[in-house]
């Protein structure tokens, strides 16, 4: 299996271990994405990636110490007793033949070096936002343009938030024109596929319209 520059992941030509056509097609029919979950301290990725996952996700968690709380912003979610270290990892299937394999990133600033090995050959991203610490997913957001990554900003609803519509969420975050900001709860699965549901299309409309842009002016010097 081999991760391409382009987010898919598939079998390595020469490797499968299937025979004749029917081998060929089942490869061809095979297609996986590499999606990022990103976002600031506490707005729910491990929840997300846990709960639209089919497998049992991997999760490194350790417990917050003394020794964190002298560089992590716990700021709004006092509750939380634990966090990520190095990143999520889950998988869904979409539809028959397309899988979605999620990676999220851990949220605090000294773990932000592992986001350049994770963000190589992915899709898309989605950035969770809590609209009661909207600022912390700035990063993110800077993140991801600067690099051109196509990704959709995810407000999780947290019960105690202010709702605010996604119109206003796209304004206060200076977002791209086009950029999609849906409103989801981390919690649901349902709704979590629908954010990725949301984020394979937009992604693949920016691909496309970046890979029609490289080829016209091949095509016009012909």
């Amino acid at each position: 299996m081999g991760l391409h520059d382009n987010g898919t992941t598939g079998p390595v030509p020469g490797t499968g271990t299937g025979s004749g056509a029917d081998a060929d097609e089942d490869e061809l029919a095979a297609l996986a994405l590499k999606i990022l979950v990103a976002g600031g301290f506490g707005v729910g990725k491990t929840t997300l990636v846990g709960s639209v996952s089919e497998i049992r996700p991997l999760r490194t968690e350790e417990a917050l110490s003394r020794a964190g709380e002298l560089v992590d912003d716990t700021g709004g979610v006092d509750q939380k007793t634990t966090t990520t270290v190095a990143m999520d990892f889950g998988r869904i299937t979409i539809r028959s033949g397309l899988s979605l394999y999620l990676f999220g990133t851990p949220g605090q600033d000294r773990f932000w070096f592992m986001w350049d090995e994770l963000s190589q050959g992915a899709l898309g991203a989605v950035v969770l936002a809590d609209t009661r610490r909207l600022e912390d997913c700035f990063p993110a957001v800077d993140y991801f343009e600067h690099r051109r990554i196509p990704f959709v900003v995810a407000v999780n609803c947290f019960t105690d938030a202010r709702r605010f519509g996604a119109h206003e969420v796209s304004r206060a975050l200076d977002l791209d024109q086009g950029t999609p900001v849906v409103l989801c709860d981390a919690r649901d699965k349902d709704s979590g596929k629908e954010v990725l549901i949301r984020l394979v299309e937009y992604a693949g409309r920016v691909h496309t319209a970046r890979l029609l842009e490289s080829v016209e002016p091949q095509a016009g010097s012909v």
